[in-house]
């Protein structure tokens, strides 16, 4: 029914998010202005369905995805979001933050920059900080949290190299590094910087070391293979 993927995304968006303060009407203008006045967004709308489609063996479809998944449907509103707070309308991507936590149950604070191609597998339960940052091409299952260590101010949230792997319930708090490539097992509590293409399991998190060359071999990102338990080889005393 809608011209254009802008235009179906700011209708589905807006009835999704409407409220009796944040009417359909403007939200849809909002939207629609925000993905025609920035191409980049448009750009990682695409990009965020492409890898939905491929990494996600339950997306069926394009269409799918951009009706049914709330992780998709939260990140192109915090995109929009997050330019409304660069351009200082910050009640406003304050109000909208809001609105998505209530209806798709994921927090990202519209000051956190968030790169392209990016999934949010389930989705429930995820936060994202205000300082913080994640690359491109990275995959996010439910429950992560991207948080600060307490009442510290200033740049305190994680900073998410490229082609990472955060899996379910992981934790990752303070203003720490993951590299690019580095994979976050699930339920993994992460104080510290995690070197780039290595991996990180536990709580605390230790790092699950490979023979040397190993990372060399990797063809995919992890965050692009969504490999989740390739580390279990290391474990010599691993039982079940």
């Amino acid at each position: 029914s809608h011209p254009s993927l802008p235009r179906s995304l700011s209708f589905h968006l807006a009835n999704k998010l409407c409220s009796s303060t944040l009417l359909s009407t403007l939200l849809y203008d909002l939207f629609l202005a925000s993905l025609t006045a920035h191409p980049s967004l448009r750009a990682a709308v695409v990009a965020d369905l492409l890898a939905a489609r491929a990494r996600d063996p339950a997306c069926v479809g394009f269409s799918h995805c951009l009706l049914n998944y709330k992780g998709f449907l939260a990140i192109q509103a915090h995109r929009v979001a997050h330019v409304l707070w660069a351009q200082n309308r910050r009640p406003l991507a304050l109000a909208l933050q809001s609105r998505v936590a209530d209806v798709f149950a994921v927090d990202i604070h519209p000051a956190a920059v968030v790169g392209k191609a990016i999934l949010l597998d389930h989705a429930t339960g995820v936060v994202i900080g205000e300082t913080a940052v994640v690359g491109d091409n990275v995959s996010i299952l439910h429950h992560v949290t991207l948080g600060g260590t307490g009442k510290a101010v200033g740049d305190r949230h994680p900073k998410i190299g490229d082609g990472v792997l955060i899996g379910a319930g992981a934790t990752i708090l303070g203003n720490v590094m993951i590299g690019a490539g580095a994979k976050i097992g699930a339920g993994s509590v992460v104080l510290i910087d995690v070197p780039a293409r290595s991996t990180a399991v536990g709580n605390p998190a230790r790092l699950i070391g490979g023979r040397k060359g190993d990372s060399d071999k990797d063809e995919d990102m992890p965050g692009e293979s969504m490999d989740h338990t390739s580390f279990i080889r290391q474990w010599s005393d691993y039982t079940i």
